[in-house]
């Protein structure tokens, strides 16, 4: 069950509904008045909700921290990329990929809730690439990045991108072992989407503003995107850039390789 949405993830949504088959309201009469009390749980309809997200976020960190000492002793720098649908991510990976090509030898895991598109397109610049379908989850989860990490790397990988599924909210709550986050925001979101979103923000080392060359055609500004990203993350690093035209790909390239080396 994802935290934020109520999404499946195993069989949590059964918590959900065995539990309303057992919290029942009572009546008694007492000094000639009725009164009606709901059963504990109902009186505190959150406190096992809570309980089971501690329970599954706890779980996902532990496993989280295995993928992050496995992928240490191999020496790869794993970086999760988060963003909303349609921000620019898998072209940014593409020509990411292409920059890279015989400097850094890179791996890459994607998630969306169906289909292997985005992994079709980025195996025609990665050798290695794998496709995680989450069906009804609206993220990836630690096992499920635990699964396919032997698959996906092999002994020459330096660097692993994750292409989390798209979505602001739920991936920011859930650590894969990742070395750090990076958030996503393109130009045709408007300006305010890090104060409205603030967690993934927040907690991404790096911020990468892309379709920086649709700024002219666009009732946006930088100025303002720029304010609402240090209120949320003060200092955070942007990179502000194009896919598309190569605008600031170079500082990015050279950034990832720092990284690396």
């Amino acid at each position: 069950m994802c935290l934020d949405c109520g999404c499946e993830e195993g069989n949590e949504k059964k918590y959900f509904e065995h539990k309303h088959d057992h919290a029942h309201p009572h009546v008694h009469t007492h000094d000639g008045h009725t009164h009606s009390h709901a059963a504990s749980e109902e009186q505190h309809p959150n406190s096992r909700v809570i309980n089971l997200e501690l329970s599954v976020l706890a779980k996902n960190n532990a496993i989280a921290d295995k993928n992050r000492d496995w992928l240490k002793s191999k020496g790869i720098v794993t970086v999760n990329i988060i963003s909303s649908p349609g921000s620019g991510k898998t072209t940014l990976l593409e020509k990411t990929l292409e920059k890279l090509e015989g400097k850094i030898n890179c791996s890459v895991i994607v998630g969306d809730q169906s289909t292997d598109n985005d992994a079709q397109r980025l195996m025609k610049k990665c050798k290695h690439v794998y496709q995680i379908e989450t069906n009804s989850s609206c993220h990836i989860n630690a096992e499920q990045v635990g699964n396919v990490l032997e698959e996906v790397t092999d002994d020459t990988t330096q660097l692993l991108f994750i292409e989390n599924v798209g979505n602001l909210i739920c991936p920011a709550a859930f650590d894969l072992g990742e070395d750090f986050k990076v958030a996503v925001l393109s130009t045709t979101e408007g300006e305010d989407k890090p104060v409205k979103y603030p967690v993934v923000f927040s907690d991404a080392r790096i911020v990468v503003l892309t379709k920086v060359d649709l700024i002219p055609y666009l009732d946006w500004e930088l100025k303002k995107c720029r304010q609402a990203i240090q209120q949320v993350n003060p200092g955070v690093y942007t990179f502000e850039l194009s896919s598309k035209s190569g605008e600031g790909m170079q500082d990015w390239i050279e950034y990832l390789g720092k990284l690396v080396n």
